[in-house]
């Protein structure tokens, strides 16, 4: 039985429903899924390792590794090894195994130059999980004009045109992807497309949608995880809570979950309980969005030499992701502007414009110049980052004090008032600057 969500805005129709298996990744602070490890078939548990000790991800590496030990020649094999490394990258969150993945999908196109779709589809993965979307967009048509219908390869494209500000191309690519395949991956990418252009029912329902196709644990804490998001973000904590709750019953020690379920602590005041939960988090996965969540919440904590710290983590973490070809200057710029580095924050945010030009890059400029006094400019970007309709907070409030900064009060009180609407706890330094504004420019607070 079909349960569709009618048709919107952005064009996008579900299929049937479907339970086929496909585990997404997320990282940085985007909700972007690679949608890799779909490129990997199962593969049996090797022999000399007891039923259980390893998890699929690591019995897939192994089974590979264990064949090209003695079969060197074997293009798809290095193809799925090079797909399984970009998943170990990422949840291990270790970008050392970018270049190993690398190296092998490599050796899958030089084996087989002509027809390998896999390999293609692979690079265009870890392009994405490198932040490199104009590259992910190239290998990624690569792969589609040798795989026409397979749905990761759309998924590739989706993600890659997404990040890019392609919309339209975007939502061409995800309208494939749930053709072909209807399922968790491609839901929770329509959840995403949803959000961006403002339609968060219609997200909820896909979310919806993606957690009744889920079967693997794994996939049922993900989904959970960004059903938590979409609560949290839009100023609903209690079921943000039961959401990471519930995820971390389906994987107690999904890292996603953990940084939620801390976050929502920080929200509520449970600020000890927040701090420990950052604490064993970055100890487990110093992500560089990690690293920087928890160097704020020390910062508001009275605790400025921890942060400063945290700091120094996030830009050796950022160094290490560099070194492995990977991208980080929005998260860099982010962390610069939290730093009241004006010049740095603005250097980093053009660096990624001249890249891509998505809705949070703009907003990322805009705040990078309001820093530096250049407001009238700052606007510009800020008219860009609100042109998908997307309901978020942040975004309002950089607006908000952009207009005040230009003298343009009335404007001012609703963009701030609309922010603290959305989610009153968006941001612990922001918020509380954004009720300050709105009491100083007589609107409510």
């Amino acid at each position: 039985m079909s349960h569709d969500v009618p048709e919107n805005t952005t064009g996008i129709r579900f299929g049937k429903r479907t339970r086929r298996f496909a585990l997404l990744a997320l990282f940085g602070a985007s909700l972007l899924a690679v949608g890799v490890a779909a490129l990997i078939p199962p593969e049996p548990v090797l022999s000399e390792a007891p039923q259980g000790s390893l998890s699929t991800l690591d019995r897939a590496v192994r089974t590979a590794e264990a064949k090209l030990a003695k079969h060197e020649q074997d293009p798809q094999t290095w193809a799925e090894l090079g797909a399984a490394y970009v998943e170990v990258a990422r949840v291990k969150a270790d970008p050392a195994y970018f270049p190993k993945a690398e190296e092998a999908l490599r050796k899958s196109l030089r084996q087989q130059p002509d027809g390998n779709g896999i390999a293609l589809a692979g690079m265009g993965a870890l392009a994405n999980a490198r932040h490199d979307f104009a590259g992910a967009r190239d290998w990624g048509e690569k792969a589609k004009a040798v795989l026409p219908d397979n749905a990761e390869i759309h998924g590739v494209l989706n993600d890659a045109y997404t990040q890019l500000g392609d919309t339209v191309a975007a939502t061409a690519a995800l309208q494939r992807m749930l053709d072909l395949k209807p399922g968790v991956a491609s839901f929770t990418r329509a959840a995403y497309e949803f959000e961006i252009h403002g339609r968060v029912d219609d997200a909820r329902h896909a979310l919806d949608r993606a957690l009744a196709d889920a079967v693997d644990p794994h996939d049922v804490a993900f989904v959970r995880n960004l059903l938590g998001e979409l609560a949290f973000d839009n100023g609903d904590l209690d079921t943000a809570q039961l959401h990471f709750d519930a995820g971390q019953r389906a994987v107690p020690q999904e890292t996603l979950l953990q940084q939620g379920k801390a976050k929502v602590a920080a929200a509520r005041g449970q600020t000890a309980k927040a701090l420990a939960g950052y604490q064993d988090l970055v100890a487990r996965q110093p992500n560089v969005g990690n690293l920087r969540e928890y160097a704020l919440l020390l910062s508001t904590s009275g605790a400025p030499e921890s942060a400063a710290r945290q700091y120094e983590l996030f830009e050796e973490q950022r160094r290490l992701e560099v070194a492995s070809g990977a991208n980080v200057d929005l998260e860099a710029s982010l962390v610069a502007a939290d730093r009241g580095d004006a010049v740095q924050a603005l250097r980093f945010a053009q660096a990624e414009w001249e890249r891509r030009q998505p809705v949070f890059v703009a907003d990322a400029m805009a705040w990078a110049l309001h820093l530096n006094g250049r407001n009238a400019e700052a606007l510009t970007f800020a008219d860009r980052a609100a042109a998908t309709g997307w309901r978020s907070a942040s975004f309002a409030y950089h607006r908000g004090m952009i207009l005040a900064a230009l003298g343009r009060p009335g404007e001012a009180v609703k963009a701030l008032a609309e922010a603290l609407r959305i989610n009153p706890n968006f941001s612990l330094t922001d918020a509380r600057t954004a009720r300050t504004t709105l009491a100083n420019l007589g609107g409510a607070g």
